[in-house]
Formats: structure tokens, C-alpha cells, sequence
């Protein structure tokens, strides 16, 4: 598996891309990572890192390691392209991290995106566990998909409806930030994932459309609208799983779950926080790890 010179400069100059994996209900979850560029083109991989602390990703992703990337947002990065990348294949999550890898390998690319990190005695300590937790994800690639250009979206059969109903859970976040992405299970049983247009009704489902299209059915579907800035200071995400039915072109999203982040638009804040949110979630994959 190989991909063009204007698609491997997309990999490897994007911020962020949009990650999907399946959930054991046979949904799709979609999140933003830190790609940093990792990947091999002649052995066919890309990557990126995650933390210890998100357990239920990692989890997940072992369960079933179809993925997909998307690398969908161009701002921060260095990529020119306008094109959309669809890159699916298995991934292979180490579960063990390796310091040596994480500065030789993962912190020269992070500096690249995000600058320098903050040294000096309180820093090194408070950030030692924000750095000792991140692992990596290499995703074996089996497919790469470019729009315009190519035909993304499958058509796989309707879902049967959960018991608890098709209709909305949950309130719906508002999709007004600047990056949408929907994500559900393709035909081979790799995610797919589509930016989309959408807006909150006053029944409390989203209505979406998307350029690249909608599979035609019914089905269980994940949704991110998202933000960052440089150096992905002042980040904002907003997540949803639930349910999508769709004619091909435009589709109706009924929210099941919720989840958001918002992390604050000041470099220190943040790194304290980055900080924080690690010592946490170390503890909690220790606690796990022990049964």
C-alpha cells in the first residue's frame, strides 16, 4: 500500500486528523488526535499517539482494530492541499510506553507542530507523566481514499434499531464549530467518515449533509464537531454517538450520547492541565492494569 506525493504531505503536515473506531454495538466513535506526521510510506503505516488515561479507547481499539483517519483540516499545519484523505486499516496500539521512542521519535515531531517544550525543574516534573503515558497506534494502512476524486462512501445494509429506540437521548451539542466529522461501519467493516454541514433542530436531532455523501439506510453513527488553534492551544471538541438515517445525500442524526472538552486558550493553563489530566489517568490504568 503506497499513496501519491500531495497525499503523503497531507500525513504528514496535518495538526490534527479525525480518528474513528468501532464501538462493540457495531457504532462508530469519532475523536481529533495529534497525527504529528508519523508514518512509513514504503511499509504502508501511519500512526499516532494517544494516553494511557483514555483506557476505553484503547480497549476498543484492541477489541476491534479497524480504524480509519481522516485527515480533514488544513489550519496550523503545513500541508497546502485542499484535498480530503480517508486513510483505513488495522491498528496495532502498543500498550507499554517506551521513553526512548517518545524522545527520540514522537517529541522532535511534536516540536515541529507545536514548539518547544517548557523546561526547567517544576515543568519536567509536573510534565514527566504527561510524557511517560503517551503511547503510540500504528495503523497498518489498507486503504487510502481522496476526494474529490474518489468514490468514499459505501453502502452497507440498515442497522437493526437499538432496544431503547431510535430518537434523541441526550440534548445536542451545537455543530457550529468550524470542523464537522460523522463516522459509521462501511461495507468491508472499516469506519468511514465524511465531513458534514449540519444544524440542531427543535426536535433535538441534527440535520447533516455532507458533499462526499451519506450511506443510504439507517445506522448507528458517530459525530465530532471540532476546533483548535496553533500549536493546539484552545482546543474544543464536541462528540456524540447515536443514530443516522440518511437518503445518500442528507440524513437526520438523533444524538445517544454527549461528551465535550474545552481546553483553555492559554499555554500554561493548558500545560498544567495536560499535566493534571495525566497523573490522573495514569492512576487510573495502573488501578485497572492491577484488576
Amino acid at each position: 500500500m503506497s499513496w501519491s506525493d500531495e497525499v503523503d504531505a497531507i500525513i504528514d503536515g496535518d495538526l490534527t486528523a479525525g480518528l474513528a473506531y468501532i464501538t462493540p454495538a457495531g457504532g462508530v466513535v469519532v475523536t481529533a488526535v495529534a497525527p504529528l506526521g508519523l508514518r512509513d510510506r514504503a511499509a504502508g503505516t501511519v500512526g499516532f499517539t494517544t494516553s494511557l488515561g483514555f483506557g476505553k479507547k484503547l480497549e476498543r481499539i484492541k477489541r476491534n482494530p479497524r480504524v480509519a483517519l481522516a485527515y480533514h483540516a488544513r489550519e496550523h499545519g503545513f500541508a497546502k492541499s485542499g484535498l480530503y484523505v480517508l486513510v483505513q486499516g488495522i491498528a496495532k496500539p502498543v500498550t507499554e510506553p517506551d521513553r526512548d521512542y517518545i524522545e527520540n521519535v514522537i517529541s522532535p515531531r511534536a516540536e515541529r507542530f507545536m514548539g518547544p517544550p517548557r523546561r526547567g525543574l517544576f515543568w519536567d516534573r509536573w510534565l514527566q507523566a504527561y510524557y511517560a503515558d503517551r503511547v503510540p497506534v500504528t495503523v497498518e494502512v489498507e486503504k487510502v481514499q481522496v476526494w474529490p476524486g474518489e468514490e468514499i462512501v459505501s453502502s452497507p445494509p440498515s442497522q437493526s434499531p437499538p432496544k431503547n429506540g431510535t430518537g434523541p437521548r441526550v440534548k445536542p451539542l451545537g455543530v457550529d464549530l468550524p470542523h464537522r466529522l460523522i463516522g459509521w461501519v462501511g461495507s468491508d467493516g472499516l469506519p468511514e467518515v465524511a465531513p458534514f454541514d449540519g444544524r440542531v433542530t427543535d426536535d433535538g436531532t441534527i440535520e447533516v449533509e455532507s458533499p462526499i455523501g451519506l450511506p443510504a439506510g439507517e445506522r448507528r453513527a458517530g459525530l465530532l464537531a471540532h476546533d483548535y488553534n496553533a500549536k493546539l492551544i484552545g482546543l474544543e471538541a464536541r462528540q456524540h454517538t447515536g443514530w443516522l438515517a440518511a437518503d445518500g445525500s442528507r440524513g437526520t442524526y438523533a444524538p445517544h450520547t454527549v461528551s465535550r472538552f474545552k481546553a483553555p486558550a492559554n499555554k500554561t493553563l493548558l500545560l498544567l492541565a495536560n499535566g493534571f489530566l495525566a497523573r490522573r489517568g495514569l492512576k487510573k490504568a495502573r488501578r485497572a492494569a492491577a484488576g
